[in-house]
């Protein structure tokens, strides 16, 4: 028995990835799984993507794309961040393209002679990664001018996808349309152009391009709050209760003493804290599920625990029955999410330090 479980649902991945892919038609969809697939497990839930619909794959760092290729995925890989400094010939030996968002990207790429498959990054206006207008024509000749280099196509990140109506969605693609018009006007092709991430992939159809980069909504989760598009969340993160024992009034439990009882009561302790990924700003604003009731959290958030308020225990909790702290059964990430002031992209990277996954559905390997 696992103290402390992520338990990963391999049927809502699969069915995530077949709504998506119908809702793009003939779009291609790039499955984004950095971040170890935001916290499901990049190996596992990549191949159930990739047998629903998924064309292609995208990461951060040539490390998750090398991990990939290592759990089996065959489909094209795109790594966006990376470094000149960095040794590139593992990932180029097994096929990783390459976002190139610089000048200097450009030209180490160019000096190194080394066959290789890229894409360029243009910053549109989010102002973070990305070649500089003002570089365009230094960076799409020096590429266009290297026989070894391939340039698959641009691509951009919208600012401001998660407001539809923000203005700036609409000034960056007109910025991307120009990058594209550039490009070809100084004779690359560049076939695959994207800029659509989850949100603007789901609100956004005039602006998909050849492909979309979805990410958040592949793990069942909403990128806009309100909205619904039948997707189903992959995660629940839960812990098993490890003792429950009374309270009486004018005591105080964990750290601090930051909350006292006022009345006769039952707290229950659960395995999880700070170093597991719970953040002590949690404090007084997690509910914990149990049996399907929603506890309040309360006390300080400890490195290895929580504690929450049983009130007068009517339920009989005891303790190894599962406390949830979020997904089915107790709070939702976007619940959470807005309890606690942050975004539910957040919320799922949380699971961490002695958290288990345990993968249901799918196919068992």
């Amino acid at each position: 028995m696992d103290l402390l479980s992520a338990r990963i649902d391999l049927d809502a991945i699969a069915h995530n990835t077949r709504l998506l892919k119908e809702l793009v038609g003939p779009t291609q969809l790039m499955a984004v799984v950095k971040a170890d697939g935001y916290g499901h497990g990049a190996g596992r839930v990549a191949g159930v993507m990739a047998e629903n619909g998924a064309d292609s794959f995208g990461v951060a760092t040539l490390q998750e794309g090398l991990a990939l290729r290592k759990a089996g995925v065959e489909k094209p890989i795109l790594a966006w961040i990376w470094s000149p400094e960095q040794d590139l010939v593992e990932a180029l030996a097994v096929r990783i393209q390459l976002g190139v968002p610089s000048v200097r990207h450009a030209r180490a790429l160019v000096d190194a002679g080394v066959p290789t498959r890229v894409t360029i990054k243009v910053d549109t206006g989010l102002h973070r990664s990305g070649v500089d207008e003002v570089d365009w024509v230094e960076v799409f000749t020096l590429l266009r001018d290297a026989e070894h280099i391939t340039v698959t196509g641009l691509f951009s990140h919208l600012a401001c996808a998660d407001a539809p109506e923000n203005p700036s969605n609409d000034r960056q693609a007109e910025n991307f349309r120009r990058a594209i018009d550039l490009a070809r006007e100084l004779g690359l092709e560049v076939p695959v152009n994207h800029l659509c991430n989850s949100p603007g992939t789901l609100t956004r159809p005039d602006l998909h391009h050849e492909l979309v980069r979805v990410g958040l909504s592949l793990y069942g989760l909403e990128p806009i709050p309100g909205l619904d598009h039948g997707l189903k969340p992959a995660m629940s993160w839960s812990g098993r209760i490890i003792a429950v024992k009374p309270i009486r009034p004018g005591e105080s439990t964990s750290y601090g003493q930051t909350w006292t009882a006022t009345e006769e009561g039952w707290l229950a302790v659960v395995p999880a804290g700070y170093a597991d990924g719970i953040p002590r700003s949690w404090q007084g604003r997690l509910q914990v599920g149990i049996g399907g009731k929603l506890y309040p959290q309360v006390g300080r958030v400890c490195m290895d625990q929580i504690v929450v308020d049983l009130g007068a225990n009517e339920f009989g909790v005891s303790p190894d029955d599962e406390a949830v702290i979020f997904g089915e059964g107790g709070m939702s990430a976007d619940a959470l999410a807005a309890a606690t002031d942050t975004i539910n992209y957040e919320i799922i990277c949380t699971p961490t330090g002695r958290t288990t996954r345990i993968y249901e559905g799918g196919v068992q390997l």
